[in-house]
């Protein structure tokens, strides 16, 4: 028998971003996921989106359009007005692939210890929304974020960043977390929520299949101030106790990871305590299976 689909919800923060908006709107609502509970924050835009919203209120679990704080303080207000079990977000530029939220939902549904998931093939496409590159990544652990394997863009062995719009967690773990995303910080605030997460116990499970599509445009925060991201985060990640691989520790597992993948994981096993390997979620013909890499 079945597990039935969980709820989940969706909430999308916005300003000024009428010529992606619509494709991130119909990314979400186009999967026709029987249990979404959606939200739209936009924060007084002014380029003619509040008319792109009112195109699919009826589809809306609640929108609004009013002057706000910045995106974390969107986020949290989305997040305010669901009660779904299953929670992620979307920027208003991104955009889901059509299989998302049912892959997500049957993971959740038929494996109660996990409590939050990401893709290990981030997807990225140019202005247009055409899909552009697909990384391969190998998994996830805490002792390997903690060590900044996750942060890119320092002098230390990083693998890549935990793609955002591709990640879905419990409620159950949101407010265990504390039930919010930092709002006083202005761009690491899903990497402060990841340290959280990762602070509370709960693994990231990976999953063999893109979730969600990064878009590069010429406005993006991301790409503008990306500097400013990084030392942001890097001061949540000294904050939550975390301390980036040294030179040396980075020089082995680059060498490493040239050589051999599988010696690579056994010496970051070593310098992560022998704590277990990333844990993947794989698709086996006839259904979902997880396993540590």
């Amino acid at each position: 028998m079945s597990q039935p689909l969980p709820s989940i919800s969706i909430v999308t923060p916005s300003f000024n971003q009428a010529p992606f908006l619509a494709e991130t709107i119909e990314s979400v609502l186009g999967q026709n996921y029987p249990n979404l509970e959606y939200v739209i924050i936009d924060g007084g835009s002014t380029d003619g989106s509040v008319e792109i919203i009112r195109k699919y209120e009826k589809h809306l679990a609640y929108w609004v359009s009013e002057p706000d704080r910045g995106q974390y303080d969107a986020i949290n207000k989305g997040f305010a007005r669901t009660k779904g079990d299953i929670m992620a977000w979307i920027n208003s530029d991104d955009k889901h692939t059509p299989w998302t939220l049912r892959v997500a939902s049957e993971i959740f549904a038929q494996f109660q210890t996990v409590e939050w998931l990401t893709t290990n093939y981030p997807l990225f496409a140019g202005e247009q929304g055409i899909a552009a590159d697909c990384v391969k990544l190998h998994g996830f652990n805490r002792e390997a974020f903690f060590r900044g394997a996750n942060l890119p863009g320092g002098d230390w062995h990083a693998d890549f960043f935990i793609q955002q719009e591709s990640t879905f967690w419990r409620r159950s773990l949101w407010n265990r977390a504390g039930n919010r995303i930092d709002s006083g910080l202005k761009l690491a605030g899903d990497f402060e929520l990841w340290a959280r997460f990762f602070s509370e116990g709960a693994e990231l499970h990976g999953v063999n299949v893109p979730l969600a599509c990064f878009r590069h445009q010429k406005t993006q925060r991301s790409a503008l101030q990306s500097k400013e991201y990084f030392a942001e985060a890097l001061e949540v990640l000294r904050k939550n106790g975390g301390k980036p691989y040294s030179k040396w520790e980075s020089y082995v597992l680059s060498k490493l990871a040239m050589l051999s993948r599988h010696f690579q994981k056994r010496y970051q096993r070593k310098l992560g305590g022998g704590k277990p390997m990333p844990v993947c979620v794989n698709f086996q013909g006839t259904g979902w299976s997880i396993k540590n890499k």
